[in-house]
């Protein structure tokens, strides 16, 4: 499923998903850069694929979650964790390569990281550290008794919790996506080859429909992720800037 490093410099590994991932980097800047080259009045085919992606991004993840006050300066990290993701995760779907980067937990937890410190740093510096503590522990029209236990509760819940399911949710779909599909290939490969006959091509005609039914599947929670991940985050700075109790 991962292969080994192509070579180590001290505890950095530069493997197969380092390179897809160095890749889709120059794919989505690539693709950009192209589709925005001329700008014209009546876009081309390109341009026109890369405004409605932006739109999307711009308007459903970016001024309908955040505010139409607010979004403007989050659009380059919206539209970056989106496209990337995106594009990283499908690559699990693109033969030959077949590796999405994100069953990797590493690179799903730097994204994470990433988000947590973007709407954690904007809250602190809208509202002031005590006052953004407050409003993630202490939630609005409960009777103060209740905080004793709340308090703890909502500080791990919101504050360590969510960071880590952050994360892990587009890390465990991707691997579990992509071994679902090794796991049918391999039942196909074993059902052909060593039980044969009558039994094994009908039992290998079932695996190779549930193989691609998995494929197809997993194209589209591949999309989902991507957008539930960027979806999240907008969530997470609305949050973080609206005022508290």
């Amino acid at each position: 499923m991962h292969l080994p490093p192509f070579f180590e410099i001290g505890s950095f590994e530069f493997a197969k998903h380092t390179v897809l991932i160095f890749l889709s980097v120059i794919l989505i800047v690539g693709f950009f850069m192209w589709a925005i080259r001329k700008q014209a009045l009546v876009p081309s085919k390109g341009q026109y694929l890369g405004e409605v992606g932006y739109g999307f991004v711009r308007n459903s993840l970016g001024r309908d979650i955040i505010g139409e006050k607010e979004f403007r300066p989050w659009l380059p990290l919206l539209f970056s964790f989106f496209f990337f993701i995106l594009v990283n995760n499908l690559f699990g779907s693109i033969p030959v390569l077949q590796l999405p980067t994100l069953s990797h937990p590493g690179s799903a937890y730097v994204l994470a990281i990433i988000a947590y410190v973007a709407w954690v740093g904007v809250g602190v510096k809208r509202h002031g550290l005590g006052h953004f503590m407050a409003k993630m522990t202490m939630p609005p029209d409960v009777p103060k008794v209740l905080y004793v236990f709340l308090i703890p509760i909502e500080f791990i819940s919101n504050l360590i919790i969510r960071p880590v399911t952050h994360a892990l949710r587009v890390f465990a779909t991707m691997f579990a996506g992509h071994m679902a599909i090794m796991v049918a290939a391999s039942l196909l490969g074993f059902l052909i080859t060593d039980v044969g006959g009558i039994g094994g091509i009908l039992g290998g005609a079932g695996a190779l429909f549930l193989g691609i039914f998995i494929y197809f599947l997993e194209i589209l929670i591949q999309v989902l992720q991507a957008y539930i991940f960027t979806l999240l985050f907008a969530v997470y700075v609305d949050g973080a800037l609206q005022e508290g109790h």
